[in-house]
């Protein structure tokens, strides 16, 4: 009977520890149904004034290239081969067709996550809580995920800046782990003239990427430099829509002592409905001094994904 009154006293214990920890849990300012986070913040409004930072007609696409066999984090990989299906020693597949047709096709294994990148909403959370107190057994599948999937996400149409750290600290590129603070967000977005509004997508120049993914790739995959937690939060609270860097992880690694590794994922995604763009081709932007810019991605709408390949174009 004692046994029995502590395995009471337990569950009890237990249902209670877990009703707290959901009651801390605050709905989204989007209301507590809300899947898309800051693709709310695309109205005509922020579309009409990001078309209006068109001056030059210049364009640049922010993806880089993605190959088979680059660094990426572990285990992710990418396998591609182009077959011609039936087309074996000379074979005409489309004999009613009046003409021999040859052709090619992609046939790719890999994972959405790898090289230039979209962070959705269900991509990362904390202790199985997702983006608006979702929980990831309610909603994960190995199928695809049933709520917050990138499939349901807007066009992300709006202002972008640039905020050249390589600009801030003086260097060609800055180094692995190399944190970048607030302090560091405020100083170098002061000197350059930038000014952040609601619904901006906030990209950080390090240098890395341009530095190191051909000429050390072990070292890119390895460390690079980003923001701090507090960095994190502080860019949070500047309510931007996305937030990136040309680098694979956007946060430093690895993480300053006292820090949490990829904890500012957390911040942005799950707290915030922030998204994140990684490996962003930034080097142009940085080159000719674009500071603000167009910024327009329509991303694939792949049901049920969490990540998804990217090529965002900046336009000024």
């Amino acid at each position: 009977m004692q046994n029995f009154h502590h395995f009471i006293l337990f569950s009890l214990l237990w249902v209670a520890g877990t009703v707290q920890a959901e009651s801390q849990c605050q709905p989204s300012k989007w209301g507590a149904d809300d899947e898309l986070g800051a693709a709310n913040y695309v109205t005509p409004d922020q579309v009409s004034a990001a078309a209006s930072l068109i001056k030059k007609g210049q364009s640049h696409g922010l993806g880089i290239v993605i190959e088979s066999g680059m660094p990426a984090f572990p285990p992710r990989d990418t396998q591609l081969q182009i077959v011609q299906p039936g087309q074996e020693f000379g074979r005409d597949t489309t004999p009613a067709y009046g003409w021999h047709m040859s052709y090619n096709d992609d046939v790719v294994q890999m994972w959405l996550g790898t090289g230039p990148q979209l962070d959705g909403l269900s991509h990362l959370g904390e202790a199985g809580e997702f983006y608006n107190c979702n929980r990831g057994e309610d909603f994960t599948q190995i199928t695809g995920v049933t709520k917050l999937s990138l499939h349901n996400v807007p066009p992300l149409i709006g202002r972008g800046v640039l905020l050249d750290m390589t600009e801030h600290f003086g260097v060609d590129a800055m180094t692995g782990g190399q944190p970048i603070t607030s302090s560091d967000v405020k100083a170098a977005a002061k000197s350059q003239n930038i000014r952040f509004s609601q619904g901006d997508v906030i990209l950080f120049h390090t240098g890395w990427t341009d530095a190191k993914l051909e000429a050390d790739p072990q070292t890119w995959g390895s460390t690079i430099p980003g923001l701090t937690n507090e960095a994190a939060a502080y860019v949070a609270s500047l309510n931007p829509m996305a937030v990136g860097a040309d680098t694979w992880g956007v946060e430093a690694v690895p993480a300053i002592e006292g820090d949490k590794l990829f904890y500012g994922h957390v911040t942005l995604l799950k707290k915030n409905g922030i998204y994140i763009l990684e490996t962003m081709d930034t080097g142009r932007l940085a080159r000719e001094d674009v500071k603000e810019f167009m910024f327009v991605l329509g991303h694939a709408k792949l049901k049920g994904t969490v990540q998804m390949i990217i090529n965002p174009v900046a336009m000024w």
